[in-house]
């Protein structure tokens, strides 16, 4: 089974041009004009203070996204996969990561103590980063189920091994004690 760890869900950061223009001026401006105005927003020192604002909450945006996700791969090891990412465009043109996700196997394994060890390796995956999305708890979450089941199996593996020597041992008493019997 893959399961996609998120960082919190993409937000989208949105940025405003303020205009001294009357509403319907500046919605004409904006529909005879978009390429002029796009062109504008691309060159970063023509950038009035609100859009500088949104470039700078994008950039911080991009950089806590991506470390998010390096942190999910770092801990999950082999069993995560490439980050994928959602992007917002800034007003500067350039792209800015808003939300990514890790997909990461959880498999069991071929022993209980294989499916424990890889419950583990999820679980610390999930919560990897400095500030884990929920999605990253219910990871986790899953995991630990995942790591209780194999517990409880491996217990109960022990358990019948106990039985068993406990029982041979009974057997064979038994049958000490009925060759005792038998030659008195």
């Amino acid at each position: 089974m893959n399961i996609a760890l998120h960082s919190s869900s993409p937000t989208s950061i949105s940025y405003v041009s303020v205009s001294s223009q009357p509403k319907d001026e500046a919605q004409k401006k904006d529909n005879t004009s978009t390429q002029a105005s796009s062109q504008k927003t691309k060159n970063p020192q023509k950038l009035n203070e609100d859009e500088k604002r949104v470039v700078r909450d994008l950039q911080s945006r991009d950089s806590q996204v991506k470390a998010h996700e390096a942190a999910h791969q770092a801990a999950g090891g082999g069993m995560t996969g490439a980050a994928s990412y959602t992007y917002q465009q800034g007003p500067d043109g350039k792209m800015y990561a808003i939300g990514g996700e890790v997909s990461i196997s959880t498999k069991g394994g071929s022993t209980p103590q294989e499916a424990i060890a890889n419950a583990r390796q999820v679980a610390a995956a999930a919560m990897a980063p400095a500030n884990p999305s929920a999605q990253d708890y219910s990871v986790a979450s899953s995991a630990r189920v995942m790591e209780m089941k194999a517990q409880q199996q491996l217990s109960r593996q022990r358990l019948e091994e106990i039985q068993g020597k406990e029982s041979y041992k009974n057997s064979s008493s038994t049958l000490k004690m009925t060759n005792i019997d038998l030659e008195a």
